[in-house]
């Protein structure tokens, strides 16, 4: 049986648990694809670098969504993925005090 609350990454096809994971959706039925508003079809994506950068080359999150997406999505991915990464070593800096 499925774990409770858990997704696939539709890049690396891991498990996690939605709260780790990034959600696209498609919202009905404007076909407006964005990240973690509203209801309509989704998609998860994990939250690293290899995984975002493999759904873009192969294009995994217009498959999932059967819609295009737009570069501004991508864009905004992977400027979260620089604020994390900064976020993360600030927080390392911190912790060798």
């Amino acid at each position: 049986m499925a774990q409770k609350n858990h997704r696939l990454c539709i890049s690396c096809r891991q498990t996690a648990h939605r709260d780790t994971l990034w959600r696209i959706v498609r919202t009905f039925p404007s076909r407006h694809v964005s990240l973690n508003d509203g209801m309509g079809r989704s998609a998860y994506l994990c939250r690293n670098p290899q995984c975002l950068e493999n759904a873009q080359k192969k294009n995994r999150l217009g498959k999932a969504l059967r819609s295009p997406v737009p570069p501004e999505i991508y864009k905004e991915l992977h400027n979260l993925l620089i604020q994390r990464s900064s976020e993360q070593t600030d927080l390392s800096s911190i912790s060798s005090k």
